[in-house]
């Protein structure tokens, strides 16, 4: 008698422990009742008992660019629903809503761990803090662009970066009418190029953008790379060399324009691209509904 008082003891601390955590948490009333029973142990322990503020450990393969471009995408939309008010999300309906591809959200998620609860989707400020995580977004990074032409200076007056943590700081130029100068609604100052690894280690930069011309690019890389960059943004239209362990991401505009003239040239091709991958993504979607299922 006394040890069956004891389990329903348990129990009921139990339920009245999770009542108040998905109240707390997700403003869950006796809907939270509704999940299976292992899928509700298992998101209370994890939260309970290993901390929400924890990224889950990411699988071992190498994780493609395409995949973080896109989770930078997906990060985009989550943004918008948390200003939007909601709570939670499907893959099927993130993707019907920002006309993406729920099958792609999936696998792509899946490279970093579990995030989606069965019967609910993705809970989308917690999924918002993992994504910033994955990227590296949870600490600000401080940019300096080399070139205060018109795209450096285009750049570093964009309102954008601030909302991924980004914040331009300096702008270099060798044009002595430049230097000293400040720029845009920040007042950015324009330094002479040839400080640019001193103004870097002092204003401790930890990203830098080449906007100068091609044949100046790789030089302007050197530089950089000999102050102690790791991640550079390269706007000239041209390959450059780094070093190991340095990243450097090229954005050539005209690569991308001539790619829609291609586009422009075949309309038909579009035509008939376009609908073969609409069926293949249904077929994925199909496929993934049909295993879970049986």
């Amino acid at each position: 008698m006394n040890f069956r008082w004891a389990i329903n003891e348990a129990i009921s601390d139990f339920r009245s422990q999770i009542s108040i955590w998905a109240l707390s948490e997700f403003n869950l009333g006796s809907e939270i009742w509704d999940l299976r029973s292992l899928d509700l142990w298992l998101i209370f322990w994890r939260w309970r008992y290993t901390g929400r503020d924890k990224v889950p450990p990411m699988k071992s393969e190498k994780i493609s660019e395409l995949t973080t471009a896109r989770l930078s995408v997906y990060l985009r939309c989550l943004n918008e629903l948390h200003e939007a008010g909601i709570k939670t999300i499907s893959s099927q309906a993130l993707a019907e809503q920002f006309n993406l591809n729920s099958a792609q959200i999936r696998k792509d998620l899946g490279y970093f761990g579990e995030f989606g609860v069965r019967g609910v989707g993705y809970y989308v400020d917690d999924l918002r803090e993992h994504i910033t995580n994955i990227l590296g977004l949870d600490s600000p990074h401080r940019v300096g662009i080399v070139g205060a032409g018109r795209l450096g200076t285009a750049l570093a007056n964009y309102n954008g970066f601030g909302r991924s943590n980004f914040t331009v700081i300096a702008l270099f130029d060798n044009d002595a009418r430049k230097i000293g100068q400040k720029l845009g609604d920040a007042r950015i100052a324009v330094h002479d190029a040839e400080k640019l690894g001193e103004v870097i280690r002092v204003e401790s930069i930890d990203v830098m953008v080449i906007a100068v011309p091609a044949k100046a690019a790789q030089k302007v890389l050197n530089q950089i790379m000999s102050a102690g960059i790791k991640a550079v943004l390269n706007f000239a239209p041209v390959s450059l060399n780094s070093r190991r362990g340095v990243k450097v991401k090229t954005v050539d505009l005209t690569t991308s324009l001539e790619s829609l003239s291609y586009f422009l040239a075949r309309p038909s091709t579009g035509a008939i691209t376009r609908p073969r991958q609409e069926r293949r993504d249904k077929d994925i979607a199909q496929t993934e509904r049909d295993l879970n299922t049986r």
